[in-house]
């Protein structure tokens, strides 16, 4: 027994006139499944996939050859794997679960547990509690993350920011390819920093992407576009790296001008990848050529649809935040007015790439992230007020970490 919650339950079954066997007695369970008219399956629940292990594998095939009615709860034991129970009838909490149909599920009732609606749908603390991967104990510098940011040239602070704002979600190492002019004042922001000069000077080219092609495969996510610019060349460059990047099937963060870069019949590039995409209402109207609509629940759909049509994960900021990965959607209003303020997007793009970095998906990764920032920004705005400033948020970013992990 792993969790205190389930300690106690279990206690509270050890009062009750209820017979308990444990693994020790599964010998006995053909005999047991005979003898009784009603089978709950309550072994496994959601997130399974590949091959059942044992003794859960012998345990469902028993299952299913007993011939007795069966009753799962939430979901059937095995759902995703190549070993599922098959009961007539799923008990399942709150909303049905992906995957699940009348044909692996049986008869579908949906039950009530008193989840309230801004939980279901708002981001949250949990969203980091649970999906943030804490280093472990044996690990060595580089298991924890290695992000590369591409970027810079008409703007040295935005890939400094996404790069600071990386190292202080967690990981050990992030490195700024970019045109060689700014590469000094990008270091200059922190010793902490790994630049990499690229052979133009200005603006990144065409000319540049072969020596960021070597940094790639030994990079665990990418993220392109944070002061980029918006030159043809520079965007035609950008379009290249996203497409060596995503041929791989590497996580990848586009933001800010490496949206310019995918835009219209370009968004084919990033089809059906690990790419998370992190527009304002006009860059998502240059991704899709698809304006927002002002109601909330229709914009909403809106990301939904095209985070599925795209099959990446979209991270639509604005008064209120919609994620999705077209699957998943959920909002997110944990900032504050003073969050508007430039760099702040920088920011929030590089916690996005650090999670993605440290094993994270997509979906999970941008929930995490909008929580991480927008604590962080609420903290700032506690003390600064209207005064804020990115690199403040940043600085705050351990304060989330250590109060909810």
């Amino acid at each position: 027994i792993k969790t205190s919650i389930a300690r106690e339950n279990y206690e509270k079954l050890l009062k009750r006139d209820i017979r308990i066997l444990d693994k020790k007695q599964l010998g006995k369970l053909g005999e047991l499944l005979q003898t009784h008219d009603l089978i709950v399956d309550a072994l496994l629940g959601v997130g399974l996939k590949g091959s059942l292990r044992e003794p859960y594998a012998s345990i469902v095939k028993k299952i299913n050859s007993s011939d007795k009615p069966i009753v799962s709860i939430d979901v059937p034991t095995g759902l995703g794997t190549d070993t599922i129970v098959k009961p007539d009838y799923t008990v399942t909490f709150h909303d049905i679960k992906k995957g699940m149909t009348k044909e692996n599920s049986g008869e579908i009732r949906i039950v009530d547990i008193g989840i309230p609606r801004e939980a279901a749908e708002y981001v949250g603390p949990g969203d980091l509690k649970v999906y943030y991967p804490p280093p472990k104990p044996i690990s060595h510098k580089g298991e924890n993350g290695k992000l590369l940011v591409i970027g810079g040239g008409p703007f040295s602070g935005a890939p400094a920011l996404s790069a600071l704002a990386a190292l202080r979600t967690g990981i050990d190492l992030v490195y700024v390819a970019t045109p060689s002019n700014v590469r000094s004042i990008i270091a200059s922001y922190s010793p902490n920093i790994i630049t990499i000069p690229l052979p133009s000077q200005e603006i990144i080219t065409t000319h540049d992407v072969d020596l960021i092609e070597r940094y790639i495969p030994t990079s665990d996510a990418i993220l392109v576009g944070p002061g980029a610019g918006a030159a043809e060349e520079t965007l035609e460059a950008l379009r290249t790296i996203i497409k060596r990047v995503t041929d791989i099937d590497k996580p990848l963060v586009v933001d800010a001008d490496g949206i310019k870069a995918i835009g219209g019949e370009h968004n084919e590039i990033i089809r059906n990848t690990k790419t998370v995409v992190t527009p304002h209402a006009g860059e998502f109207y240059h991704l899709t050529g698809e304006k927002l609509p002002e109601e909330e629940e229709e914009r909403k759909k809106t990301v939904t649809k095209w985070a599925a049509k795209l099959g990446v994960s979209i991270y639509l900021k604005g008064y209120l935040d919609i994620l999705s990965n077209g699957e998943i959607t959920k909002y997110n209003r944990i900032h504050n007015v003073s969050m508007t303020v430039g760099g702040t997007g920088d920011v929030l793009a590089g916690i996005i790439g650090a999670l993605l970095s440290k094993g994270v998906q997509p979906i999970h990764a941008i929930r995490a992230a909008a929580f991480l920032n927008g604590e962080a920004g609420n903290i700032v705005f506690q003390e600064k007020s209207y005064g804020l400033l990115p690199t403040d948020i940043i600085e705050e970013i351990p304060t989330v970490l250590k109060k909810y992990l």
